[in-house]
């Protein structure tokens, strides 16, 4: 396609994403009154059409990925799409009540009630990752139709196979004044986050972020950021480090590590690293005795990220740091022929200013980093922007403690990695460079909804009576003396 037909069909895409963003606002308008049944049937159509396409984003996402296990998958995509749509089902009723408030005195006392009600937004867009594309479409989906929103998607261009599925399984599922879908890459995905949403959910890298940020703030649109960041994970004297690094390395292999919770590096402690090393190394051995050819472990998702990656090493190999690649069959990795695969590789006692030690790594790398005084790991933690997710292995309470109250993290994650994501209440986002926001459950209702706040007056003339209406008088200072009331 040259140049001018790229244009004509970027300028036709914009217009049609501006004509059903109204199109979808005035049929919302119109339907009034969202009912707990028209959310149940939105949702239970996005659960049937994943449940009947299943094989289907299993070949798509093997497609797109070059290898990306069926287990993997049906687990982490088609499995964790369906469940929050399951979970509003159950409770969206509830979450629909509206919440009595207390009533302040002496307003309560005359007859004055308080409440609040939550009211859909509206139109929500949603901008989807390639890591996990079909979990991270339907994941916040759940809670925008459990709101009671219309919602466009826009996929990511990384997974065209995948992304085209989407867009035929949307369709599929929903009229277009309920979901819709706009496929294309950052010239589309730009003009996607410039559009006047009521609200706008992106998972995805932080320098993409303040973009999709910059985009929103024209239109005024409140924006949910799902991040990264360097997850740290502390390993205690007090841990059992076979089960340990069984569950890091579960973790930190899942998906080739690709994984925005996965674990960045680790703190474990000095006299300990070359235990933690072989567990590791024996972890990894029981899960992949093979990697190259092994349709369970997860290819880079392409050149880039390949590349990217692979300088990481490179960089870290030449400045004389060791590198420990975890390559159970002792397979040649050069010679790959339709993949593109990163065997675990662990870098013990890394220097601070390696580029893997700055960006976050989204991979199948683990820098391994030690300390003497579990101080160390919390001074550590505070000195970096703040991560998506904090993991402490061990059983010693007042380091949980210190670890849980003095570190700042969206999440944190006790005696394993990543499972905090699978909990449907509890609310999923960062804070600072790493997310703004959260969704998942309840939270997510309450995000995509706007929780309208609704006094009723007593039938008493309340101001008349508290001295309120001029002319001031008696009744005003009795007022004002209760209120100065130290």
């Amino acid at each position: 396609m040259n140049a001018p037909e790229q244009a004509l069909n970027q300028s036709d895409t914009e217009q049609q994403m501006k004509a059903t963003l109204d199109m979808q606002r005035e049929d919302y308008l119109k339907e009034g009154v969202v009912t707990a049944e028209t959310r149940v049937d939105r949702l239970q159509r996005g659960i049937d059409v994943l449940i009947k396409h299943q094989t289907r984003i299993v070949e798509a996402l093997n497609s797109d990925f070059t290898c990306r296990p069926r287990e993997v998958t049906l687990l982490t995509d088609v499995g964790a799409g369906i469940a929050p749509m399951k979970h509003a089902i159950k409770h969206l009723r509830s979450w629909m009540k509206p919440e009595k408030r207390p009533t302040m005195f002496p307003f309560n006392l005359l007859g004055g009630r308080s409440r609040i009600e939550y009211q859909p937004l509206g139109v929500v867009g949603i901008i989807a990752p390639w890591n996990f594309p079909v979990n991270m479409v339907f994941a916040p989906l759940a809670g925008v139709l459990a709101a009671g929103n219309r919602a466009m998607i826009k996929p990511s261009e990384f997974t065209p196979a995948t992304s085209a599925l989407l867009a035929e399984m949307i369709a599929e599922a929903y009229d277009p004044k309920e979901v819709a879908i706009f496929d294309g890459g950052p010239e589309v995905g730009q003009a996607f986050s410039s559009l006047p949403f009521d609200h706008m959910i992106f998972t995805g890298a932080t320098s993409i972020a303040r973009h999709i940020l910059a985009a929103a703030s024209r239109n005024l649109v409140p924006v949910t950021l799902e991040l990264g960041g360097k997850s740290p994970v502390v390993i205690s004297r007090s841990a059992d480090l076979e089960k340990s690094l069984g569950r890091i390395m579960v973790g930190k292999t899942m998906n080739a590590g690709q994984i925005c919770l996965a674990p960045d590096y680790l703190l474990v402690p000095e006299e300990k690293l070359h235990e933690v090393i072989a567990a590791a190394q024996k972890a990894v051995a029981q899960m992949f005795p093979k990697i190259l050819d092994n349709p369970q472990y997860t290819s880079v998702i392409n050149e880039r990220h390949f590349q990217r990656l692979n300088g990481y090493l490179a960089e870290a190999a030449e400045r004389g740091q060791k590198v420990i690649p975890i390559n159970p069959a002792n397979e040649d990795f050069s010679k790959q022929q339709g993949t593109m695969k990163i065997p675990p590789t662990l870098i013990p006692e890394p220097a601070d200013d390696l580029r893997m030690m700055e960006e976050e790594l989204f991979g199948p790398l683990l820098p391994i980093r030690t300390y003497n005084n579990f101080e160390e790991t919390i001074s550590y933690i505070n000195s970096k922007p703040r991560p998506l997710a904090a993991y402490y292995f061990g059983e010693d309470k007042q380091e949980e403690s210190a670890l849980t109250n003095r570190t700042t993290s969206g999440g944190m994650c006790i005696n394993d990695v990543v499972m905090q994501v699978a909990q449907e209440d509890l609310p999923f986002g960062g804070v600072g460079p790493s997310g703004m926001g959260a969704y998942h459950g309840f939270k997510g209702f309450q995000t995509f909804s706007h929780a309208k706040s609704i006094y009723r007056q007593a039938s008493f003339n309340v101001a008349k009576l508290g001295g309120m209406l001029p002319p001031y008088g008696k009744a005003t200072e009795s007022t004002i003396k209760m209120q100065l009331k130290k």
